[in-house]
C-alpha cells in the first residue's frame, strides 16, 4: 500500500469516524497523474445521490500527453461501494448531521483507494484544546527525553 496524499484539514476541522475504503471510477489519464502524486483532497466531499456515493471537488491534475480537457480536473467521480455501505452513510448523514469527507488516497495492488470518513464540525474552542493538548503532550515527552 502506498499513500499518495493524507487530507489534514480534514482532522483538523472534523471530527473524523467510521473509516472506510471506497474505490474510485477515473477516466483516461488519471490514474498517472494520482499515482504520480498530483491529486488534492482539500475542500472536497462525498455526497449521496440516487444511491450513489459522489467524491465531489478533488483536483486530480490532467497529464500533460493527454487529451483530458483542464476544465475536467475538479469534476465528480464516482466512488465504488457496497450497497449496504452507501445506505448506513445515507442514514448516519440525514438523522446525526453528519458529513462525509475523504481523508486519505493510496494505491492498493495497482488500483486508486480512497479513504473516507463520517465527520462532525469542530467548533473553535474544540480546535484550541487539540492544540493545547498536543502541545502538553509535546513537552511532557521532551521532559523524559531530557531526563
Amino acid at each position: 500500500m502506498k499513500i499518495i496524499t493524507n487530507n489534514k484539514k480534514a482532522f483538523h476541522n472534523f471530527f473524523v469516524s467510521d473509516l472506510l475504503e471506497a474505490g474510485v471510477e477515473l477516466k483516461g489519464g488519471e490514474i498517472k497523474s494520482v499515482a504520480s502524486g498530483k491529486v488534492s483532497l482539500s475542500d472536497s466531499y462525498v455526497e449521496i445521490k440516487n444511491g450513489e456515493a459522489i467524491l465531489k471537488n478533488c483536483y486530480i491534475a490532467p497529464v500533460e500527453d493527454s487529451s483530458q480537457s483542464q476544465s475536467l480536473t475538479k469534476r465528480s467521480r464516482r466512488l465504488l461501494l457496497h450497497k449496504a455501505e452507501i445506505l448506513k452513510l445515507e442514514r448516519k448523514v440525514k438523522e446525526k448531521g453528519f458529513s462525509i469527507v475523504p481523508t486519505k488516497v493510496y494505491l492498493n495492488n495497482g488500483k486508486v483507494k480512497i479513504e473516507i470518513g463520517l465527520a462532525k464540525g469542530k467548533k473553535l474552542y474544540d480546535k484550541r484544546d487539540v492544540l493545547k493538548d498536543r502541545a502538553v503532550r509535546r513537552d511532557i515527552d521532551r521532559a523524559i527525553k531530557n531526563d
